[in-house]
């Protein structure tokens, strides 16, 4: 079951929040950059409430990721796995995932090429 929590954004990145069964699915829309790296943080980060996160990252709709985006991902997922919970990413476009190759980001977070994929592997 899915359920949709609530959206946030600012000038170039806008996030969507869905849960499914008790994985956080963070959809990212837009460009990640500098400007951007404080709502991504503010997405991506474990809540304080001492649950153990499980995330899912879909960037089937991210066109643009500098090198404040990868920064704000290998942060998250530590702060994640520090909780006892993970940080999977999913569906990243063609341009996103060759950054995240070049820069060894899928060698460090497992990327899926589904949301699905990524969900099944978080929730089990």
């Amino acid at each position: 079951m899915t359920e949709t929590d609530k959206t946030a954004q600012d000038s170039r990145l806008s996030v969507d929040f869905s849960t499914a069964d008790g994985v956080r699915i963070v959809a990212l829309h837009g460009e990640i950059d500098h400007n951007s790296r404080g709502l991504l943080g503010e997405a991506l980060l474990p809540s304080p409430d001492g649950e153990t996160p499980r995330i899912v990252a879909d960037l089937s709709d991210v066109t643009f990721m500098d090198s404040s985006g990868i920064n704000i991902l290998i942060v998250a997922h530590r702060a994640a796995e520090e909780a006892g919970g993970r940080l999977r990413l999913a569906a990243p476009q063609q341009t996103v995932l060759r950054v995240l190759q070049l820069v060894g980001v899928d060698t460090v977070i497992d990327c899926y090429p589904t949301v699905q994929q990524a969900l099944d592997e978080v929730a089990g």
